[in-house]
């Protein structure tokens, strides 16, 4: 299958939806993850629509790891038997197993291993001794699957294949000869910033490269690092510190 979607066209539809409802300008606009990118992409391709920017937990690009972690949940689903070239609803089928081990790896990336061993360790689930077979035997096993199929049954399979295409494909820096510092330069926005010590699927190295080629084109940036246990998952969890850095960034508009 192939993406005909990118970051750049899901903003420009925004843009489009915010001229309809008479919007000409944004005060903030905020996004985690795959938001934090929306983000980006607004104060690069309408800088003069954007006040300030606030990007959680995001990055400017996809790294290899990342990409092959999105690669791998494709294959999972487009090699189940019931995926019929994406065309399962004219069969009246869905490829729940594909997607339900998609979001089983998904969902590893999103948390962190101090997070993980703090909550499941090597704990059995509802047992005292190994089952010596390839039932569940551990918490971790049956957290992780009971995840997969609750998605499974929520999730359009194909809506999963374009987003994670979306993700690949975001890179800003591509359309400027591979330069984030050059892809950057319209920029007008005030910027804010946010990473979290245990997230590795968008460490906080990826936060710290934006923040300098903001810096490289002289925009105002605020950064910050959070301590946290949770990993990615962090910038959707209730945080007194990440939220007042939140709030303090808001009033300060005012």
């Amino acid at each position: 299958m192939t993406s005909l979607l990118t970051v750049e066209d899901w903003v420009n539809s925004q843009a489009v939806f915010a001229d309809f409802l008479g919007i000409k300008k944004f005060v903030a606009i905020i996004g985690g993850s795959l938001g934090g990118m929306q983000v980006l992409q607004w104060s690069i391709s309408f800088p003069d629509r954007l006040e300030n920017a606030i990007i959680i937990a995001s990055t400017a690009r996809l790294t290899a790891q990342n990409i092959a972690f999105n690669e791998i949940a494709r294959r999972a689903i487009i090699t189940d038997k019931s995926f019929h070239g994406g065309d399962y609803y004219s069969e009246n089928t869905f490829p729940n197993i594909g997607l339900s081990i998609a979001r089983m790896l998904a969902h590893i990336t999103y948390l962190s291993q101090d997070g993980m061993t703090e909550k499941f360790g090597r704990n059995l689930q509802e047992k005292k001794d190994y089952s010596f077979s390839y039932e569940i035997d551990f918490q971790i096993e049956s957290y992780l699957r009971y995840q997969g199929e609750k998605f499974s049954h929520k999730f359009d399979a194909n809506s999963y294949l374009l987003i994670t295409r979306v993700l690949d494909y975001f890179d800003p820096a591509g359309e400027a000869d591979g330069d984030l510092v050059k892809a950057l330069k319209v920029v007008k926005a005030k910027f804010l910033l946010v990473s979290f010590t245990s997230d590795w699927r968008f460490s906080p190295s990826h936060s710290k490269e934006l923040v300098s080629a903001l810096l490289e084109n002289n925009v105002q940036v605020s950064y910050s690092e959070i301590k946290s246990e949770y990993g990615h998952d962090s910038f959707l969890l209730e945080d007194p510190e990440y939220h007042e850095l939140i709030r303090v960034f808001f009033s300060n508009m005012l």
